[in-house]
């Protein structure tokens, strides 16, 4: 059975958002030309032992250069919409509006323009990890200062494209961000500072995204008409013992500690989850740390964060089952704040790399959850995918598979749940770089070559089947208004 006709567009609006995604640091490459500035993945892969092989971002999928092959790849898809960053550093050098690069600001007025004039909605992200390496100078995420360099750059952005550009991302995974380049120093900058500066830089990008929300809807919401939000990636999570009480609590507290950490302060009451905040300040009086100390309090000389979301916008990848951990004493680190273990259920197949446990059935399940927690908000899946290592296999059948559950789900959640899901996102448009996975993970919906200069661009069978998805959508929705 082809992806097409096993899936029910029937479902889905006649305005639902198909799409994919990119990012600019894993796409773009061109690091240093035109008056790009160097960002921080820049200077974290030139870094011996970062990255698979020492592999780094300066060409990846040389879309700086091939745009008009990616465009291509969009409207091969036959997508309604595409996701893509801009690159702070491109825009802006030094990460301020002292000076802006022409060179960047020319770049993103082709593919807004190429886009609109194909009837292809671009959704823009401002920041997906790639923060301007001199803002790192001045203290990156970590320093209060960042909260109006941000806003000044975001309102850059929304005067000089935003009369094109109506659906707008501030940030990608924040959660991520804090913990993988700050907890556990994997990702750049590369910090490892156990137990407290994660949740600081998560604080300071709240707030960040706080401020952008209300710039936008004071300044510009009026004549553009556009909708902002903030990418929250979350696991689904499930105890792995449902007749265990403490499992049963390890696992809300791991979906506290992950989606609740932001998705509570601007969903649901303006602060961070109870058990969150409780649990910390718990361990701190453990720990003898002042209360607060770790975890920020909201202030309110500063404009709320509750409520600065015009969509909900949610990258899916994986559940987890969970079970109750306890810290080791003195033990400084978010894993021992959020006490809870994460497995993996032996049933749930493997794709590419081992974190990634394909269970669509997840999915729905946490867009209920959402549903229910979150005030019913709408919701955009901005990023889902399947990833491939190995040998490259074009005729990636599992992969098909995996969008033919995945896509089945959503439609439940649709009609079976009452979910407001409006969109679905693709992750990737293209191989790519996948951060500290180099070249050796492939998600796209196009080959890469990444052998040969040229990069070519090679549709995988996953990719045709997709299209023939929204095709198909596409034919159905112009059916039902005739």
């Amino acid at each position: 059975m082809s992806l097409s006709k096993d899936v029910s567009v029937e479902v889905f609006a006649a305005d639902f958002a198909w799409g994919a995604s990119t990012a600019a640091y894993q796409v773009e490459g061109a690091w240093d030309l035109d008056g790009r500035g160097p960002s921080i993945w820049d200077i974290f892969s030139h870094t011996k032992g970062r990255v698979f092989e020492d592999q780094n971002g300066d060409v990846a999928c040389n879309s700086y250069r091939l745009w008009d092959e990616d465009l291509r790849c969009i409207q091969h898809l036959g997508l309604t919409h595409y996701r893509f960053s801009f690159s702070w550093s491109r825009l802006l050098p030094d990460g301020t509006t002292n000076y802006v690069n022409p060179k960047g600001v020319a770049y993103y007025n082709k593919v807004i323009n190429d886009l609109t004039g194909k009837a292809i909605t671009p959704m823009v992200t401002l920041n997906h990890f790639d923060l301007p390496q001199a803002l790192e100078h001045r203290g990156g995420w970590k320093s209060p200062e960042i909260v109006d360099v941000f806003d000044s750059y975001a309102r850059f952005c929304f005067k000089t494209f935003g009369d094109r550009v109506k659906f707008w991302i501030t940030l990608n995974e924040p959660q991520i961000y804090a913990k993988l380049g700050y907890e556990d120093g994997l990702f750049a900058p590369g910090v490892k500072e156990k137990g407290s500066a994660l949740y600081l830089v998560g604080h300071n990008m709240l707030r960040a995204h706080a401020r952008v929300w209300h710039s936008y809807h004071a300044h510009f919401r009026h004549l553009q008409r556009g909708k902002v939000s903030i990418a929250l990636n979350s696991d689904w999570a499930m105890p792995s013992d449902p007749g265990c009480p403490e499992d049963v609590a390890a696992a809300q507290r791991y979906m506290d500690f992950s989606l609740g950490w932001f998705a509570c302060p601007v969903f649901c009451t303006g602060d961070y989850p109870e058990s969150m905040r409780s649990r910390i300040e718990a361990r701190n009086l453990e720990l003898d740390f002042v209360d607060g100390q770790r975890l920020p309090k909201f202030s309110e000389d500063e404009p709320t964060v509750l409520g600065t979301a015009d969509f909900f916008a949610l990258n899916y990848y994986t559940s987890r089952k969970v079970k109750q951990a306890s810290p080791r004493p003195g033990e400084l680190s978010f894993a021992a704040d959020q006490g809870a273990e994460r497995t993996t259920d032996p049933s749930w197949p493997i794709c590419g790399v081992s974190w990634l446990a394909v269970f669509p059935e997840g999915l729905r399940k946490l867009l209920s959850y959402i549903k229910e927690t979150c005030n019913n908000p709408a919701i955009y899946i901005t990023e889902n995918g399947f990833a491939q290592m190995g040998p490259v296999e074009l005729e990636d059948l599992d992969r098909c598979q995996f969008y033919r559950d995945t896509l089945q789900e959503v439609s439940k959640a649709i009609r079976d749940d009452g979910v407001n899901v409006k969109g679905y996102f693709a992750w990737s448009l293209l191989d790519n770089f996948e951060w500290t996975h180099g070249f050796s993970v492939r998600f796209g919906l196009f080959h890469v070559d990444f052998s040969r200069d040229e990069r070519s661009r090679t549709v995988y069978r996953s990719g045709r089947e997709y299209a023939a998805v929204v095709a198909r959508h596409r034919g159905h929705t112009k059916f039902s208004k005739d």
